[in-house]
């Protein structure tokens, strides 16, 4: 794996993070949620940049936002009691299917 992957991996992991923040922040505004918040975000953005370098700009914003997205659906069902349900698993598997999709054509 090349360093620009793992890059965009860490990205969308921290983008994550970010995210976490925001229900965080929502729940309770305070200074470590905001850090949290903002600290992901920024920590996301500027490893996306650094991936980008390497990686067409369309494939690496799929797998940023898909890793983004599906992580927060799991985050949001493990932590936050958000819905398991089995059409909610099966959406999850097609984000990430269509992710890995565009990685094989792109």
């Amino acid at each position: 794996m090349s360093a620009a992957w793992i890059l965009l991996i860490a990205a969308g992991l921290m983008e994550i993070v970010g995210v976490i923040g925001i229900k965080r922040v929502a729940e309770n505004n305070n200074w470590t949620n905001n850090l949290i918040l903002f600290g992901g975000f920024i920590i996301s953005f500027q490893l996306l940049l650094g991936a980008l370098e390497s990686i067409s700009l369309s494939t690496a914003y799929a797998v940023w936002t898909g890793i983004g997205t599906v992580g927060a659906a799991i985050v949001g069902m493990a932590f936050f009691k958000e819905s398991k349900s089995l059409l909610r698993i099966v959406c999850i598997a097609g984000v990430i299917g269509c992710v890995v999709g565009l990685k094989l054509i792109g």
